[in-house]
């Protein structure tokens, strides 16, 4: 066993030849420090933050082993705490445990077999204490992710319904066939607003539970279908959607979140357009070689403020109010190349358009 593979403990007795013998016994199952006194023992801890077990002696003249785990509890709680006494002092035996938390009591003169078992036993706890605390801290930061994406997901349902419900509520006085088309054509864009937002839902959903499914791509297949998936859109907007696939060897990936950072990055694409230019366009290039695959989208709609590059892959960021979004979309983006262990670059300068370069590995 390697010097950094072996257990580091320390043991803490205020007479040097028992220090030395210690070190002497058990240099070579574990790395060892030792102290004369619990001063220099809180020194060694400072410096050696990775030491799983800590044995001290109960009676010593600065302060007892028994005080000096209680204060250990506080400064440095990982270590387990295993005492050591010559007397057969019930009293303090009982507050070991009770104010230091000891893991075990040992007796003086100790046994090799005894000092080895305790480290033993304690390492374990030690490792089994590191492994909760650390998923502890995983459920807590999963439990506040959860809270702010249920606190999100619910505002962002309940914006679209309650303009349907105000819609639907004015059109209950309203004779004239013309403001009842209106009020319907509110109510139209609040619904495919919401469905919007579900479907980003059940993608990130998909994005978060699904395993990789792997398969040959087949670009020009998958490019014809975006462009009929775009069509109505291009043709209201009067956008130019122009394609390119050059797809020079074989390249395999999962399908479904190819789709998913295509339709997202398009969706974006043809929905932040400038509506005071009338050559608007919408390019996607594809182009597979030497092992990846690099999409590029570009478009000269509104643009992203510098400012904003760097926060847009957050959920529910939006860089702007000028179109309604669910504020998932780029995050599924750079969630789905993150599980194909991709990039994203991005280009862009408001007013004059946005470019995403994406770079796939094939699998």
């Amino acid at each position: 066993m390697s010097k950094s593979d072996k257990i580091k403990i320390l043991y803490i007795d205020d007479e040097v030849n028992n220090l030395v013998g210690f070190k002497a016994s058990f240099r070579m199952e574990y790395t060892v420090f030792v102290a004369p006194d619990t001063i220099q023992a809180f020194d060694v801890l400072e410096k050696n933050p990775d030491i799983r077990v800590i044995l001290s002696d109960q009676r010593m003249p600065n302060q007892t082993g028994v005080q000096f785990f209680e204060q250990v509890r506080t400064l440095h709680p990982n270590p387990m705490r295993v005492l050591i006494t010559g007397y057969a002092d019930i009293e303090a035996v009982i507050e070991s445990i009770n104010v230091g938390h000891i893991f075990r009591y040992i007796r003086k003169p100790w046994q090799e077999v005894d000092i080895i078992s305790a480290i033993e036993e304690a390492n374990k706890f030690y490792v089994t204490n590191t492994m909760l605390s650390v998923k502890n801290e995983e459920l807590q930061k999963a439990y506040d992710e959860l809270d702010k994406f249920a606190y999100s997901v619910t505002h962002d349902m309940r914006g679209p319904l309650l303009s349907i419900l105000g819609a639907v509520d004015l059109s209950k006085n309203i004779d004239d066939i013309n403001e009842i088309r209106e009020m319907l054509g509110m109510m139209e864009k609040s619904v495919l607003k919401l469905d919007n937002f579900i479907r980003s839902v059940h993608e990130y959903y998909n994005l978060k539970r699904g395993d990789l499914h792997i398969v040959n791509i087949d670009f020009n297949s998958i490019v014809t279908d975006l462009t009929d998936m775009y069509d109505i859109t291009r043709k209201m907007a009067n956008i130019r959607f122009v394609t390119n696939v050059s797809q020079k060897e074989a390249f395999r990936c999962d399908e479904m979140y190819l789709r998913i950072i295509l339709n997202n990055l398009l969706s974006n694409a043809f929905k932040y357009n400038r509506k005071d230019i009338s050559d608007k366009f919408v390019e996607l290039n594809i182009e597979t070689g030497n092992g990846s695959s690099v999409i590029t989208v570009k478009d000269n709609g509104i643009g992203i403020h510098e400012s904003h590059i760097g926060e847009i892959f957050k959920m529910f960021y939006r860089a702007t109010n000028e179109e309604t979004g669910s504020g998932f979309g780029l995050y599924n983006v750079k969630d789905a190349l993150t599980k194909l262990n991709g990039e994203i670059i991005v280009d862009s300068k408001p007013e004059e358009g946005t470019t995403f370069k994406v770079i796939i590995p094939s699998k």
